[in-house]
């Protein structure tokens, strides 16, 4: 089935909830080493902001055509209004929580010659009064929305997402997790989780055959009551596990640049993919073509409909 009409995108009304971070990428020149240690000095050239983590989902629902709303945690600082500022250019609905004690979690990437030299985190755990804060405007958008996202980097914003998991099934809204941690049954009830090779390794432990994968992931998913579990697998493509059984889809990346926010763009492309009425194998095949363009641009990245199309 064909990817949904710029029409139909439109009507879509997805709600992101989780981890928002700010990406700010330094480009510089480096030529020379420095005298006072053996470190590349770099000379910046430009400097550039973008939306990260559930920022940046919702970032990516919006590049594809739907309408994304954005709830999470911001820090009473310069990030904080640069993420603010953000939405309003990316054209996404924000709902942020303003902790005046924490900072905004802030990404910094040092970059020479398109090569990445370093990476400084800025991050606290979030106060419970923000936390409140956060189910409030939960609690209060819901019903308007099509479809949950909930990005999960473990940050703190989640960390009751058990609560905003039952609220949504309430109102039979589905949701879709990408998940984080070994203990998965926090996540219990949620309409689908996407995580990596690397995240079902430590949720489920090894496997050596796709028998072995198949039966791990099936045991999983009657255990948390999913619809579906999508496990993205870099080079190995994706595969996805129903009641219908396993589907698995090639990866299609011709050159590989950089594999930052891709995650991102694989969940948001399924939200919309589903909340358009796809079947899940579908949204799973359209899901793992953004992936593969999205890790040929460099940095946190979006895809449109123009380019799955």
């Amino acid at each position: 089935m064909g990817f949904p009409t710029s029409e139909q995108l439109a009507q879509l009304r997805i709600l992101v909830v989780g981890d928002i971070m700010l990406d700010r990428y330094w480009f510089g020149e480096v030529n020379r080493i420095s005298p006072e240690a053996p470190v590349p000095v770099v000379k910046v050239v430009r400097k550039e902001d973008r939306l990260g983590g559930a920022a940046n989902v919702a970032r990516n629902c919006v590049a594809l055509g739907a309408q994304a709303s954005l709830i999470g945690l911001i820090g009473a600082d310069e990030a904080g209004a640069a993420v603010q500022e953000l939405c309003q250019t990316d054209g996404v609905r924000p709902y942020l929580c303003k902790d005046p004690s924490e900072p905004t979690i802030l990404k910094l990437r040092i970059l020479g010659r398109q090569q990445q030299l370093l990476r400084v985190d800025f991050e606290n755990p979030p106060s419970a009064a923000v936390l409140e804060q956060l189910h409030q405007h939960f609690s209060d958008v819901l019903a308007s929305h099509d479809v949950v996202v909930l990005s999960d980097y473990a940050k703190g914003a989640l960390s009751q997402v058990e609560m905003l998991i039952t609220q949504a099934r309430e109102k039979n809204i589905p949701v879709l997790v990408d998940p984080k941690g070994d203990d998965y049954s926090r996540y219990k009830g949620a309409s689908s989780i996407t995580p990596n090779r690397v995240e079902m390794q430590q949720a489920v432990g090894k496997w050596i055959s796709e028998d072995q994968l198949t039966q791990k992931a099936q045991n999983l998913r009657d255990q948390l009551r999913l619809e579906a579990l999508l496990i993205t697998r870099s080079e190995q493509g994706m595969t996805i596990y129903t009641d219908q059984g396993r589907a698995h889809a090639g990866a299609q990346a011709q050159e590989v640049f950089d594999v930052s926010g891709a995650g991102d763009t694989v969940l948001a492309t399924l939200a919309v993919a589903r909340a358009a009425g796809l079947s899940w194998n579908e949204s799973m095949s359209w899901a793992n073509k953004a992936g593969s363009i999205v890790v040929g641009k460099l940095g946190t990245s979006t895809v449109t409909a123009e380019e799955l199309q």
